[in-house]
């Protein structure tokens, strides 16, 4: 499997709304980030809770987030960061590579 996007890849996270289990942060939703990097392809979580064990592979991303992304009103160091694990199908891309 190859992965979609790349480390460096500007990406908003998907904000629909998910019914049953989802690994995605509802507060994390409809944000920007960069791929900071790919960590491999895994069982789609949400499928495994539900016992459909042969599931495809799907790519996980570790994302960075600024703060000031996330956390409307955020005081502190305007380059503090947060990072997220994602799946591939909760990413869109927003740009080219930074």
């Amino acid at each position: 499997m190859s992965a979609r996007f790349a480390a460096g890849d500007a990406v908003r996270v998907d904000s629909r709304d998910a019914h049953g289990h989802c690994r995605t942060p509802r507060y994390i939703r409809g944000k920007h980030g960069t791929i900071e990097r790919s960590c491999g392809a895994f069982h789609n979580p949400e499928d495994l809770a539900y016992g459909r064990y042969a599931t495809r592979r799907v790519a996980l991303y570790r994302v960075r987030f600024l703060h000031l992304e996330v956390w409307e009103g955020y005081g502190g160091d305007p380059s503090d960061t947060l990072d997220v694990e994602i799946y591939e199908h909760w990413l869109e891309p927003i740009g080219e590579k930074k």
